[in-house]
Order: C-alpha cells, then structure tokens, then sequence
C-alpha cells in the first residue's frame, strides 16, 4: 500500500481551487454552483467550496440508484439522501468527485443533475484522475493524475485529514 502523504492533499486542493477560478473566469461564470458527489467527493467539494469562498451553498449527490451496476451489486449500504439546494435549470455547476477513472460515477452524477433540472454548464473537477477509462469523460480540473496498473486502486480517506492511498486489488 503506497500513502501518498496527507501534506500533499491540501496542495492538491490549492491549486485544484486556482485552476477553477481561472476556468470560471475565462467562461465568464461569476456565481456558479458546486455539487459534491458522496462520500470522497463531497470532502473534496467542502475544501474547495471554502477556498473558493461561494456564497451558495453546497449540494450534495448519491447516486447509489443511478449506477449502471445497481443490478449486479445491490444497494450500497450507506446510501444518503442527495440535497440540491438550489435550482438547477440554467445554473452554471462546478461538479466534484474525489476520483474519477471509468467515468461511470460522473455519468450517473450527470443523470441524476438532470432529473433536477436542465443546468447551463457543467465543469467536472477530480481530485485524482487516473487511468481506466471506459467513458468519453473528462475533467476540466484535476489535482492529480495516476497511471496506475489495473489492479491497484486509488482511495481518498476521511474526512478529518484528506489522504490518498494506492492499493493493490484484494
């Protein structure tokens, strides 16, 4: 198991929160909103909401019944009910996730977002972008990107001190 230090989370997350309001500026997007999937990414989301300092506040999505393996996995024990805050139809969303490497979480974010409304925009930011995609997703901010082999995953932990481990498949 490789620990990529606990230091190194907050760096990510500065520089993650400089990289979006350059993105956010250059669309002309001066009040967007911010949603963070459940559970990493809503960590992620939190840290970046402050840095940001947004006025909105922040929504939260779980997608547990709007994966494409709901079928073949069952329920996800630890489901939360989504709070979107604000109205989605004709908003400009900052969409948050902690990892993003099939791109299936952030298709199923994508499809849940849309059952609220129609938003103008969606800017996807990830705190790791790493290798395994099987879905023409990609994010606009990423902290950091990992090639890493298929067996081996990246996990964020939490939510107190954010860090990053790779591990190898059990």
């Amino acid at each position: 198991m490789k620990d990529i230090e606990a230091l190194y989370v907050p760096a990510l997350l500065d520089d993650m929160a400089e990289a979006l309001e350059r993105q956010l500026q250059a669309r002309g997007i001066s009040r967007p909103a911010m949603v963070g999937i459940h559970t990493g990414g809503v960590w992620v989301a939190e840290a970046l909401h402050r840095r940001l300092g947004l006025e909105e506040p922040l929504g939260t999505l779980d997608i547990s019944f709007y994966r494409d393996d709901f079928t073949r996995i069952g329920m996800n024990p630890q489901v939360r009910p989504s709070k979107l805050p604000f109205n989605v139809d004709d908003r400009h969303l900052v969409l948050v996730d902690d990892v993003l490497q099939t791109g299936r979480t952030i298709r199923a974010a994508m499809n849940e977002l849309f059952d609220y409304g129609r938003p103008a925009s969606i800017l996807l930011a990830v705190l790791v972008e790493r290798s395994g995609r099987e879905l023409p997703i990609e994010p606009q901010v990423a902290g950091l990107h990992l090639d890493l082999a298929p067996h081996q995953h990246v996990k964020l932990e939490g939510p107190e001190a954010l860090r990053l481990e790779v591990r190898e498949a059990r």
